[in-house]
C-alpha cells in the first residue's frame, strides 16, 4: 500500500508542481507540489525497504549428533 501511496503523492505533486499555472493568495501551489513530490519519493523508498525486508530469509546448518548428518534449517523473516 505504501508503494502505490508513494506514486500517488509523486503524481500529484508533480500535477500541482507542473501542469497547474494559477497562484492562490499566501499559498505557493507550486512549492506545495515540489513537496507532495519530496514526500512520494521517501513513502516509495520506504515501502519498498519494508517489503525487501520482509522477504529475508536465514539459514543455518548444524551436523545431527545423533546420526552425524548435515541438517540445513531455513527461517523467514516472519517466522521470529
Amino acid at each position: 500500500m505504501s508503494i502505490g501511496t508513494g506514486i500517488g503523492l509523486f503524481v500529484i505533486g508533480a500535477i500541482l508542481a507542473f501542469a497547474l499555472n494559477f497562484q492562490v493568495a499566501a499559498i505557493n501551489i507550486h512549492l506545495i507540489g515540489y513537496i507532495l513530490m519530496a514526500a512520494g519519493v521517501v513513502v516509495f523508498i520506504l515501502g519498498l525497504v519494508f517489503t525487501l525486508r520482509g522477504r529475508q530469509t536465514t539459514s543455518s546448518t548444524t551436523i545431527d549428533p545423533a546420526t552425524g548428518r548435515q541438517v540445513t534449517r531455513r527461517r523467514d523473516a516472519g517466522d521470529l
